[in-house]
């Protein structure tokens, strides 16, 4: 059925106003790093961007999945919400100041880090108590898609926010686009008092280094969820979205060293292709999620990263941005979708929490072998060698998964 999860009510309620919040994280990344790159020049600080943005979810992924399962999510959700809009507000403060330093913007990268994890685990536990098992499938592969559609329509936003007030008041209106996602969380049917009577909780909890690896431990047992995981965290770890943060310089390699429509069309084409991919996937009801299946088009990611960090043509930049957008969506939906199935309902805050920590924890480590190798050898040189590695390293799980099939 092609847009299962839209039928439900809630879910269509839930698919717009994240997707309102992920185009306020977009937009503020569009300022907050244009802005950072003109005052310090600095592609070691793009590295920490990445660095400090993803080391929360590999420290507090597997709590916050647990917690999840023992609280209620919406107030987590919310939690997150309410540090995003503190951070753009405190960058506007800065910026009108003008006493930005570079450790101002390490703590506020830091501190948005940390809120994405709040609200990461728990927002995709949420979606199970909005449609259910039966449409989970199409739930996890339109919040992708709602992600994407955010960060489509942020370079867009942001870019016109920058010509049209500038940063210091854009970083402002941007902090404004959260607060509709806290309002409708605080009376949304959802959440643990609305399950039904006798659905499994999670009891344990996450107090020591012990427990996380007990975790991880229980979620190895699981062949699935074991493969998912590592190629989430195999993608991660190469490669992430460490490009991002380096846009203004492949930007300026590129011969676009204006805040323009060529500047944002750089952020906006991955996003492009992978808000398609979300579409037509849905709507055809393709791609069942099956794991060699994942690897393979995670393969084919790796190969449009790596063409995109070695040519030097602008014209043919966009095409393998948008081609590497596409695939992405579609392997990592897969991905989650495979993970979420397979998990037992006690620990699915778990196995969740388990498989952000490598697919967005890991992502410190690309801040490491895009960025900080980026300054040493080039960051064309950095993501061409990083997506051969990923390349590599999805091929192998491929195989893998076909033998145990």
């Amino acid at each position: 059925m092609s847009f299962a999860a839209l039928r439900h009510r809630g879910y269509r309620q839930y698919f717009v106003l994240s997707a309102l919040a992920m185009m306020g994280d977009s937009v503020e990344h569009v300022i907050s790093y244009w802005v950072i790159f003109q005052k310090f020049h600095s592609p070691a600080l793009g590295g920490f961007a990445v660095i400090s943005h993803w080391l929360p979810f590999l420290l507090f992924s597997v709590p916050s999945g647990v917690l999840a399962d023992r609280l209620d999510p919406r107030r987590m959700i919310q939690l997150g919400m309410l540090l995003f809009m503190g951070v753009s507000t405190a960058w506007g403060v800065l910026f009108m100041t003008d006493r930005l330093q570079i450790w101002h913007a390490c703590l506020l990268l830091v501190i948005h880090g940390c809120a994405g994890v709040i609200w990461g685990p728990p927002s995709q536990v949420l979606l199970h108590d909005i449609v259910g098992r039966e449409h989970l499938q199409s739930a996890v592969r339109l919040n992708a898609t709602a992600r994407q559609l955010g960060i489509l329509c942020g370079p867009a936003v942001g870019g016109m926010l920058l010509l049209a007030l500038g940063p210091k008041v854009g970083i402002l209106v941007n902090a404004l686009l959260y607060l509709p996602f806290i309002i409708w969380l605080a009376t949304a049917p959802y959440g643990p008092k609305f399950r039904a009577a006798g659905a499994a909780v999670a009891q344990r909890a996450v107090r020591s280094v012990g427990d996380v690896a007990r975790a991880i431990g229980e979620i190895a047992e699981h062949r699935v969820i074991l493969l998912m995981t590592l190629l989430a965290g195999a993608a991660s770890l190469c490669i992430g979205n460490a490009y991002q943060a380096q846009m203004p310089g492949f930007a300026h390699d590129l011969g676009r060293t204006h805040v323009d429509f060529s500047y944002s069309a750089l952020l906006a084409a991955d996003a492009a292709g992978a808000l398609l991919a979300g579409f037509v996937l849905e709507s055809r009801g393709l791609l069942s999620p099956r794991p060699r299946t994942a690897c393979l088009l995670a393969m084919i990611w790796a190969l449009a990263i790596g063409g995109f960090a070695l040519i030097g043509s602008y014209a043919l930049a966009l095409p393998l941005l948008f081609v590497a957008g596409f695939v992405e969506l579609s392997f990592n939906a897969m991905a989650q979708t495979l993970v979420q199935l397979d998990a037992p309902a006690e620990m699915r805050g778990r196995a969740i929490g388990v498989y952000n920590m490598f697919a967005m924890g890991m992502r410190t480590f690309s801040g490491i072998t895009v960025g900080v190798f980026g300054a040493q050898i080039g960051i064309h040189a950095s993501l061409a060698a990083s997506a051969a590695v990923m390349f590599v390293l999805a091929g192998l799980l491929a195989q893998r998964s076909a033998r145990r099939a």
